[in-house]
């Protein structure tokens, strides 16, 4: 069985007992949440598609860790004009793992 789920303005597809890094949680290490914004849940060829949410359906998943990304290196340069600035910026995620998936 199978869901995608959107979580921080991204979409996952997740299955049971698989981690994944999601957007920075507001959540304790251990502790259960549950995503309820389920775009569709599948298991085998029975595929149910919500509009836009399917109803009833929910992930439970437990929070492993929190971290940072990899750092992104902006650089920015105009020529001619003697301008160039250099940036840097790391990503805050939190790492979950899928205990189950309950369909509605």
């Amino acid at each position: 069985m199978y869901a995608v789920i959107k979580s921080g303005g991204k979409q996952y597809r997740v299955e049971s007992g698989v981690q994944l890094r999601v957007e920075s949680l507001a959540a304790e290490v251990g502790a259960a949440v549950s995503f309820d914004e389920v775009l569709l849940v599948g298991s085998g060829d029975a595929v149910k598609v919500g509009a836009p949410l399917v109803s009833g359906a929910k992930v439970k998943a437990t929070v492993v860790s929190h971290g940072r990304g990899e750092k992104v290196k902006i650089f920015k340069l105009r020529r001619r004009k003697h301008f160039q600035k250099t940036q840097g910026h790391r990503q805050n995620f939190t790492e979950v793992r899928i205990d189950d998936i309950v369909q509605g």
